[in-house]
């Protein structure tokens, strides 16, 4: 590293992979365990927290004693690489610190990792976390404590079994019990914790509560969903669906659709992510709440591994998994897809529902879920001036169109700006009920395409 490179570290400062010290101690042999238990970094002796080069003095045998006193006070012993350079005229060393590969690694007894640019100390359920994904195991694969598969539901594990086959996610033609050691949801004859979660007799009593409030005070309905796991999904949306209010349009076929005031589906992804991904080592209840204007999901456990809020919002991420056994009960079974690409389908089905607002956050102990209802779309009058402009008379609009006009002439014609709006509520209903056709069918979304009335004089 040239000393271009090294003044470039030390402007820019501490953050989460590098550290300044003035000299050795124990802090430097904190950091290079909270480095280890994290994703490495580089820590650079000899400068103030001016950044303000001062140099350190080495003996002959000083950089071996740092490292023996590294190894003694680490376990497992972190051997770091140590090297000193020559900046402003003197010496500072540079000490590179890898990640560990088995982790956690203790300091004397005590555990910690690296959050920005400072060290934090890990609690027990935190190094029991980062321990079993440095194994790449989650904690839902470990033998359930005193039970036999005389616990399980072997109804339940014969319906898993049919909806896998039928998903053709993963095929058996073997006995349960051998298929869900396969899987491995049995240990011998033994259950994990995600069979018991998934399959048990008698569930676990952790709940879902869901309930309908007026306000944070007045609760007009209260359920608690104790059940396992793909049988409270279930519930829940069945609960839910019960306050929602539901449209319905007719396309001129016989068969109705469904047009809920929120997102259906987005709200049932939002369900499962809460139900794969809670942390079940903490004992408090998922909360549903659904207010006159916005429904919102807690789930207990903050975001899994280097999973942060704003890698989720880049969606440019690997998805870490909590419970690995879980998760991959609900995708065999179809009721998830690909790992990591909820938060992409509720996307997709908000585009859908431009008055509803979705927010994804860390609070408390846990992550919250909103779906809000908003009066307006991009701060912006044009969906309350389309709203007005709906009122128009569809035969006016037929009657427009009685010569070739594109959907540019119509919205004019309507005094209408909001293009998604327009599309979705006044001009695919007329297509759908072919009160209008386009004049190129076969290119829908062609920019020449127009739209001609079809001749019925009335609707």
């Amino acid at each position: 590293m040239n000393q271009k490179e090294l003044k470039s570290i030390i402007f820019k400062g501490e953050s989460e992979s590098i550290e300044i010290k003035t000299s050795f101690g124990r802090e430097l042999i904190e950091t290079i365990c909270a480095f280890a238990n994290t994703k490495g970094g580089l820590i650079i002796v000899g400068v103030n927290s001016n950044k303000k080069v001062i140099g350190v003095t080495l003996g002959q045998e000083t950089v071996q004693n740092w490292l023996n006193q590294i190894k003694q006070a680490t376990s497992p012993a972190i051997i770091p690489e140590i090297y000193s350079s020559d900046l402003d005229n003197r010496t500072i060393v540079i000490i590179k610190v890898d990640e560990f590969p088995i982790k956690p690694v203790a300091f004397k007894g005590r555990y910690y990792h690296r959050v920005a640019n400072s060290n934090h100390p890990l609690g027990i359920a935190e190094i029991t976390q980062i321990h079993m994904k440095s194994l790449q195991l989650s904690w839902d694969a470990y033998e359930f404590p005193n039970e036999l598969l005389s616990a399980i539901s072997m109804a339940k594990v014969d319906e898993f079994i049919e909806s896998i086959n039928t998903t053709g996610r993963f095929y058996s033609e073997d006995t349960a019990i051998n298929t869900m050691q396969k899987l491995k949801y049995f240990l011998a004859d033994k259950p994990t914790y995600a069979a018991m979660l998934l399959f048990a007799k008698d569930p676990m009593r952790l709940n879902i509560r869901v309930g309908r409030f007026k306000d944070d005070i007045t609760i007009i309905d209260d359920r608690q969903i104790t059940d396992t796991l793909f049988d409270a999904a279930k519930d829940t949306m069945k609960f839910i669906k019960t306050y929602l209010q539901v449209a319905y349009e007719f396309n001129g076929d016989i068969k109705r659709t469904e047009k809920w005031n929120y997102p259906i589906q987005a709200i049932k992804e939002a369900v499962l992510n809460a139900i794969v991904h809670r942390n079940y080592t903490d004992p408090s209840d998922i909360q549903i709440k659904i207010y006159d204007d916005k429904i919102t999901i807690f789930s207990p456990g903050k975001l899994y591994g280097d999973l942060t809020l704003d890698k989720l919002k880049s969606r440019n991420y690997q998805s870490s998994i909590r419970n690995k056994l879980i998760a991959e009960a609900f995708y065999l079974t179809g009721e998830i897809e690909k790992y990591g690409s909820g938060f992409l389908r509720i996307e997709r089905e908000l585009q859908l529902y431009p008055n509803i607002k979705f927010e994804f956050k860390e609070i408390a102990n846990g992550m919250l879920a909103v779906f809000h209802i908003v009066a307006e779309v991009n701060n912006s009058s044009d969906q309350a001036s389309d709203q007005a402009s709906d009122q128009a008379s569809d035969q006016a609009i037929i009657d427009f169109c009685k010569e070739s006009k594109s959907s540019r002439e119509i919205m004019e014609f309507l005094n209408m700006k909001h293009k998604t709006y327009f599309r979705k509520n006044i001009l695919q209903p007329l297509l759908d009920n072919g009160f209008l056709i386009p004049t190129i069918p076969d290119k829908i979304k062609s920019p020449n395409q127009k739209y001609k009335s079809k001749g019925k004089e009335s609707i």
